[in-house]
């Protein structure tokens, strides 16, 4: 097989866009399931009965609105830099100039994913809004996990197919 480093960096680029699109296409589709999860961990009312931290609660329904659309295109946004990322390394996997140019796209796609939720659902969500306190809408696990995969994942990426010694005699 030729250049199995870029095929699967490829794949993995494409796969993390097709995940992104799941769950975009998942808070398009059902809005209103995620919503809650937004609106509680924003309005921190599942968090530790007698928190000190309320004061940086937001019980404001529009701004819960706002702040769930930002998520859903950033997720849009990363499903689109994943899947055309991915498509665009396949087609230059022969070619390690330009396959190199094309690997802006993931890591574009990841540096959106990171900001998602390790930005936003682990520091945001969890440390400033207590997510973590709550039983019911606490998504830092899973935050935490997808954060460390785009971590990986990029890290993959930055990879270089290992130069391949000619066959000569010596």
């Amino acid at each position: 097989m030729k250049f199995p480093l870029r095929l699967l960096q490829s794949l993995v680029v494409f796969l993390s866009g097709v995940f992104a699109l799941f769950v975009f296409a998942g808070n398009l589709m059902d809005y209103d399931s995620n919503f809650q999860f937004v609106k509680h961990v924003l309005s921190m009312d599942t968090t530790f009965e007698g928190n000190a931290l309320m004061w940086r609660a937001i019980d404001v329904t529009w701004i819960h609105h706002v702040a769930y659309i930002g998520i859903i295109l950033a997720e849009g946004a990363f499903a689109a830099l994943g899947i055309v990322g991915g498509i665009l390394l396949f087609l230059r996997r022969n070619d390690a100039a330009r396959f190199n140019r094309a690997k802006i796209w993931g890591f574009a796609a990841y540096g959106l994913g990171f900001l998602i939720w390790y930005l936003g659902f682990v520091i945001i969500g969890s440390e400033w809004f207590a997510m973590w306190q709550s039983s019911s809408w606490n998504g830092k696990d899973t935050a935490m996990n997808i954060s460390m995969l785009w971590g990986v994942f990029a890290v993959l990426l930055a990879m270089n197919e290992p130069v391949r010694e000619s066959a000569r005699a010596d």
